[in-house]
């Protein structure tokens, strides 16, 4: 390929390398704090929802909010029990805003993939499979047996000093960059 074709394919897909440095910014955020920050993801949103105005009018912004509501149902009940940030939530509601809801989707499936790898290797890395094992099957018990959201998140909100965490955010970048990578989206 050579560099004109390969600029005229970086503006064609220009939205997906906005989407691609938008979750590099979050990811790096996300692992050094802990937390994707508002002034990111809402302006985000609000920017996914214009473009898709802009680009297809009112249907856009119908598909862009399918989107928003996509990437925010996926996420919104492992938040709902304390499993993860309101910032990893709205970063995936960022990422639907932009691409839509099938995107979102597939996206979300890949970072789920990623998300599980990485806490595995974390957890033989330091060498403590057994804990981490026990802790899981606890974590799943509890969910199958307390039901109640709200208590679920007053556990895990005990729990939480105690517990290595994984920052979402990273396996929600790399999930939904490699999925768009692989499905030629940045090409």
């Amino acid at each position: 390929m050579q560099l004109s074709d390969w600029a005229a394919s970086a503006a064609e897909h220009w939205p997906y390398w906005a989407v691609t440095v938008f979750l590099i910014v979050g990811a790096v955020i996300d692992g050094i704090e802990l937390r994707v920050p508002n002034w990111l993801t809402y302006p985000m949103i609000v920017a996914g929802w214009i473009y898709s105005g802009v680009y297809a009018g009112g249907e856009g912004i119908l598909w862009s909010l399918i989107g928003t509501a996509v990437g925010l149902g996926l996420l919104l009940p492992a938040y709902a029990i304390g499993g993860m940030g309101a910032g990893d939530v709205k970063m995936l509601a960022a990422v639907g805003a932009w691409v839509y809801g099938w995107h979102t989707f597939y996206a979300f499936c890949v970072s789920t993939i990623v998300g599980a790898v990485l806490a595995v290797a974390m957890v033989v890395l330091q060498g403590q499979f057994r804990k981490h094992y026990n802790q899981f099957l606890m974590i799943w018990m509890e969910i199958l047996t307390i039901r109640d959201p709200e208590k679920l998140s007053a556990i895990a909100a005990e729990r939480k000093p105690r517990m290595k965490l994984l920052p979402y955010g990273i396996p929600i970048a790399i999930g939904t960059i490699g999925y768009f990578a692989w499905t030629g989206m940045l090409l």
